[in-house]
């Protein structure tokens, strides 16, 4: 490793990975490393520095959001620019090139089972083939989804949602554009304040940077949002938006009981704060109600397919707060117009013929029991999980960091999620990794790679002190 790294200083006040990531910020601005410069690996940096592998990569991480830097993977780190991108700062989601992946297992990411999703598309496609007509070549209509939204209300009938109708139903194409969008109908000013858990869904944060918002954490326990941080939060920065993952947060698993539910729920009521309630991972059989249940003034419930369907469709929704449906609507006509025809066609024949039900089912029962498989072969660590979800969250044994054991579980073939990425750029990384269930290897293969991981846990590195 060249010398100019190992010169680099943490010293001074506050965290040490905020410290490198200022020295290395200033050295990029001043020249010392040039635009296309290859920085060291977090393992070699970390070693020259004397500090943990886990400083390197939060640094990496925030000068990486910053376009500062930029990973290319299976080539390392470079130097990208001399000053921050304007716009969005989060790199550009990419899969792994299958030559790079090289046989490695990915449980980074839940990936659905096949259970018949590609014969039942086929099906309806063919079904709609026959109803192309003149139609379709205008502009699509928010006026024209009335079937579509009352579909969406039957999908969700199990749910408990409160009072709600088609008239609440706003359909978009997935449900990160429905975040974006329930922001756009939520924030006001030039620097409107968001609240989330402060281990969070990165997709949260990246739809409040996109409308220039302030993103602010918040403190959990084992039920998820602290009340009492939540209203210092609101006594302090004046929030506008709250979003939550109530029934199983990701990527801890947690589930809020009912009465921190109604805590959370008054003291947004208090502070007239709107509420985003994700609940992409839904439980199969909810049993308790719903945020939007109890408050359905003022929560925007989020939801999609892509968990429980497929995620190429790309089909969203949002149960808008009683009355602010055509506020929605109006949101998504300024963004798109409407869904586009195939998308609206498609999914209204797979809800009206029950193959997404099917298919639902289906899926739900083959990752409920890729999950056992996990939680049995991990059964002497330290696992949360819900039954039925798709990923776990994974407290590692004493002696081991996040960012070590992701490295030394991608040299044994597995690729995990560390803490990091869920963490806010100032906030709390925990000793932990998320572990995804996916159903698009064999179970023999998922079964081997949680045996290395558990095999792995049991052999701390030796250098921990570093």
């Amino acid at each position: 490793m060249d010398t100019i790294w190992s010169q680099l200083s943490v010293a001074g006040e506050g965290p040490k990975y905020l410290n490198l990531s200022r020295a290395l910020r200033e050295g990029v601005r001043a020249g010392l490393y040039p635009e296309g410069a290859q920085v060291p690996t977090v393992r070699d940096l970390a070693w020259a520095l004397k500090i943990t592998p886990g400083t390197v990569a939060r640094a990496y991480q925030i000068l990486t959001q910053e376009g500062i830097l930029a990973a290319t993977v299976g080539r390392g780190t470079f130097v990208a620019a001399r000053s921050a991108r304007l716009g969005p700062t989060q790199p550009l989601y990419t899969e792994l090139d299958p030559k790079v992946l090289q046989g490695r297992v990915d449980l980074r990411s839940p990936q659905l089972p096949e259970v018949g999703q590609g014969a039942a598309i086929a099906e309806a496609l063919q079904r709609m083939a026959r109803s192309v007509d003149v139609n379709w070549l205008a502009y699509p209509r928010q006026n024209a989804e009335g079937a579509l939204r009352q579909a969406v209300c039957d999908w969700l009938s199990f749910r408990g949602l409160g009072p709600h109708g088609p008239q609440d139903v706003m359909l978009t194409h997935g449900g990160q554009n429905a975040v974006t969008l329930v922001l756009a109908c939520c924030l006001r000013g030039d620097r409107p304040v968001v609240l989330t858990e402060d281990l969070s869904f990165p997709g949260f944060r990246y739809a409040a940077r996109l409308a220039r918002a302030e993103v602010v954490g918040l403190e959990m326990d084992g039920e998820g949002v602290l009340p009492d941080a939540l209203e210092a939060a609101c006594r302090r920065h004046g929030p506008q938006v709250l979003c939550l993952t109530p029934d199983t947060q990701n990527p801890t698993t947690a589930r809020m009981s009912e009465a921190r539910r109604s805590e959370i729920v008054e003291i947004a009521r208090r502070y007239d704060l709107q509420i985003i309630e994700d609940d992409c991972y839904a439980p199969a059989m909810p049993d308790l109600p719903s945020l939007r249940a109890m408050a359905p003034e003022r929560v925007w419930y989020v939801g999609s397919v892509s968990k429980t369907v497929s995620a190429a469709l790309r089909f969203g929704y949002v149960i808008c707060p009683t009355g602010m449906g055509e506020a929605g609507r109006l949101a998504a006509q300024h963004g798109f117009f409407a869904l586009s025809q195939p998308v609206h066609a498609l999914m209204l024949d797979l809800f009206q013929s029950g193959a997404a039900a099917e298919i639902r089912l289906r899926a739900q029962r083959e990752l409920t029991e890729r999950l056992q498989m996990v939680v049995d072969r991990l059964a002497p660590f330290d696992l949360a999980w819900q039954p039925g979800m798709p990923f776990a969250w994974l407290s590692l044994p004493q002696g081991w960091r996040a960012s070590t054991f992701t490295r030394m579980a991608e040299d044994a073939g597995v690729l995990v999620r560390s803490s990091d990425q869920f963490a806010m750029v100032h906030g709390r990384a925990p000793n932990a990794v998320r572990l995804a269930v996916v159903g698009d290897i064999s179970r023999s293969d998922l079964d081997g790679a949680v045996m290395s991981l558990a095999g792995l846990l049991l052999r701390p590195p030796s250098d921990m002190a570093v």
